[in-house]
């Protein structure tokens, strides 16, 4: 069971009831990463696996790496991965003795878990009593708090309607959070902070929690200021055997779906984590848990924590908690299901280390974070060490489509501290490199850097207050914008060397990042290059080749790590969270190119565009309709997420050039104004 360097500190010997294998052959009913995770820990165990696909993921990665697989609908989840009796129809033919569920899809689905039991499979998960116990926020609420749990003012009712809604929030007192009583995973849910949002808000929300769940109930809370996300993680076995596993910090959210996760948290005491663990075992006890469970709560800043809900299955950000425990989560969750015992008590649980998750999404932080689908071209993960993990269901060639979820890998970092595993996740992020379509690796980068984050001081509006104007990856700010511009001069000597070496061992060139304009002189001497930029000196060793996409340099004897790309007349070039163009010319050469005209792009003022491949599930205007700035206009759906596309100014409809229901590309135009 040992997976991390961790393991050999822990002192929990893992000796449980059986020697052999508990199920002889296990179904995943999932896909992507966690269907890979998954199937590596059985594969481990000596256990077969079973894989189930869409027609969209005939050729992933979880399908092959699985000893078999069935086919199970068509690509959208509604029409596969959520058909719970094409899901046991597989489970019973291929000869399963038990299903892992994951997370998402069916893995929080009382009536599939019911479904097993009754065709004979066991279920890797909790019992079915306290799955629809936790899945309905309502029920657990009042089951927390008859536990001792504490739990967040709000209204007890399910609502019925928007207005009932603005009378409950009305009476709770702004701000609230309007949440769907069904599912999790930040989908279903809005903060309104007046009237209006609670209107719109609602119809938002239980329209996403009806696509995403099939149930559009909604309930009302006080939405605490200022909160940290805090959740333990707790573990279960049919003995009546219940322990916490420590904390994770998950403040760091973008819409209420976490980015960067870590173990432990750097702002739970331990008073505070005995006290969380301990609500978090008697919530398990009170619905008679079994398996692996997640308590999640809101904390703030005096160290006041309130129940927020519980997720009864695997969480996503689980590894952090196997690198500091040197446990791994989904080998037990397998031997409990068989009916052992948890070989440790709470005693013997102790956290070693630090480890921190960035979760890897295809998408394009510098234009709102719009999902980005094509294939991936490049696909080259940074090495795994003892220190360095990378959970994922896709490889080079994959193709990353509309239907699912947006996220392409989690890489997790571990070390002694806190700001070792910060600079070792950094450092991977680097050395990352994707092709073919947008991703947030750079986003990613610079919340790993940034000074607040360094220090732990963070907030579940972290993202929201440090990047109010959204993210741009040109003004990243590294310990010196510089050593970019002097990189490219660099590469770009090494090109004209190759290209039409004239015996000279220096060269002059003008380079241009956005407004900044730098002279720089580039002299070559036993393989070292010595750069003057704008008057500051730097020495740079590197022995990168032009088909490399990472230059690995010493510059001024700092080891640092730039992706590269090579396009016409400029380097894109990125590091630490920065990304930039640097175009380097010879000074005649740009000159010449300074006389071009640029030509102006098309304008496209007057249309409404699709700022994403998706589906146009909403269109709320017709021809001739006048519309105000900031109204709703439409509403397009991609990878499970509503987005919400509003008028930036006020006018009137010309013509509507798409349909509800239709599929669109990226910049397709929606609506033509007058």
């Amino acid at each position: 069971m040992a997976i991390s360097r961790f393991d050999t500190a822990i002192g929990i010997e893992l000796k449980m009831t059986t020697k052999n294998p508990p199920f002889s052959k296990i179904l995943i009913a999932n896909r992507g990463e966690i269907a890979c995770r998954i199937i590596k820990t059985a594969k481990r165990m000596g256990i077969a696996t079973v894989a189930i696909y869409s027609d969209a993921d005939a050729n992933a990665r979880h399908v092959a790496m699985a000893d078999e697989a069935v086919r199970v609908g068509t690509a959208p989840a509604s029409d596969s991965y959520l058909l719970i009796d094409r899901i046991i129809e597989a489970a019973v033919s291929s000869g399963a003795e038990a299903v892992h569920p994951g997370f998402g899809f069916v893995s929080e689905n009382a009536d599939f878990a019911e479904g097993l039991q009754k065709a004979g499979i066991s279920f890797i998960g909790p019992p079915v009593s306290a799955m629809a116990d936790m899945g309905d926020k309502l029920r657990s609420k009042e089951i927390a708090a008859q536990a001792g749990v504490n739990t967040i003012p709000g209204d007890e009712r399910i609502m019925a309607s928007a207005e009932e809604a603005l009378a409950a929030a009305e009476a709770i007192g702004f701000p609230v959070m309007l949440k769907a009583s069904a599912g999790g995973g930040g989908k279903g849910m809005r903060i309104a902070r007046d009237p209006s949002e609670v209107i719109e808000g609602f119809a938002s929300a239980s329209s996403e929690a009806r696509s995403s769940f099939g149930d559009d109930r909604m309930l009302v809370e006080k939405f605490i200021e200022d909160p940290r996300h805090i959740e333990i993680q707790v573990m279960a076995d049919q003995h009546g055997n219940t322990i916490y596993l420590g904390e994770r910090e998950c403040s760091i959210q973008r819409r209420h779906q976490k980015v960067i996760e870590e173990a432990p948290s750097p702002f739970v005491t331990p008073e505070v984590r005995k006290a969380m663990g301990e609500q978090s075992v008697a919530l398990a006890q009170a619905v008679g848990y079994v398996s692996a469970g997640t308590v999640e709560f809101v904390v703030d800043p005096q160290h006041n924590f309130y129940f927020l809900e519980m997720n009864t299955r695997l969480q996503v950000e689980h590894p952090v908690t196997e690198f500091i425990t040197g446990l791994d989560i989904v080998e037990l969750m397998i031997r409990v299901a068989a009916g052992e015992a948890l070989p440790f008590k709470q005693k013997d649980v102790k956290l070693n280390g630090w480890a921190i998750e960035a979760r890897i999404y295809a998408e394009d932080p510098d234009r709102n974070f719009m999902p980005s689908t094509g294939r991936l071209q490049t696909y080259r993960p940074p090495a795994e060490s003892e220190d360095l993990r990378n959970d994922t269901g896709v490889e080079e060639g994959s193709e990353i489509s509309i239907y699912y979820d947006p996220m392409i890998a989690k890489l997790i970092a571990a070390g002694d501290t806190r700001d070792a595993a910060r600079k070792r996740l950094s450092e991977a992020l680097d050395n990352f490199c994707i092709r073919g379509i947008s991703h947030n690796i750079a986003f990613l980068n610079a919340l790993a850097n940034h000074p607040n984050f360094a220090a732990g001081d963070m907030s579940t509006a972290f993202i929201e207050e440090h990047f109010p104007d959204g993210f741009d990856s040109a003004s990243v700010d590294l310990a010196d914008n510089n050593v970019l511009p002097v990189i490219a001069a660099v590469l770009q000597s090494k090109v004209d060397i190759r290209d039409h070496d004239d015996g000279s061992s220096v060269r002059e060139y003008v380079a241009r990042s956005g407004d900044e304009e730098f002279s720089i002189t580039v002299t070559l001497a036993s393989e070292v290059y010595t750069v003057v930029a704008n008057g500051r000196h730097y020495t740079v060793a590197t022995d990168w080749r032009t088909h490399d996409l990472v230059v690995h340099a010493r510059i001024n004897g700092e080891q640092v790590a730039v992706q590269v790309i090579a396009h016409p007349l400029a380097w894109r070039l990125s590091m630490g969270g920065r990304s930039v163009s640097v175009r380097v010319l010879t000074p005649r050469a740009a000159k010449l190119l300074a006389l071009i005209p640029e030509k102006e792009p098309p304008d496209m003022s007057k249309f409404l565009l699709s700022p994403m491949p998706g589906l146009l599930v909403r269109l709320n205007v017709a021809a001739g309709d006048k519309v105000q700035a900031g109204q709703e206009l439409a509403v397009v759906e991609a990878m499970k997420m509503e987005n919400s596309l509003r008028a930036q100014q006020d006018g009137i409809v010309a013509q509507c050039l798409a349909e509800t229901n239709q599929n669109l590309v990226a910049e397709q135009p929606i609506i033509e104004f007058e």
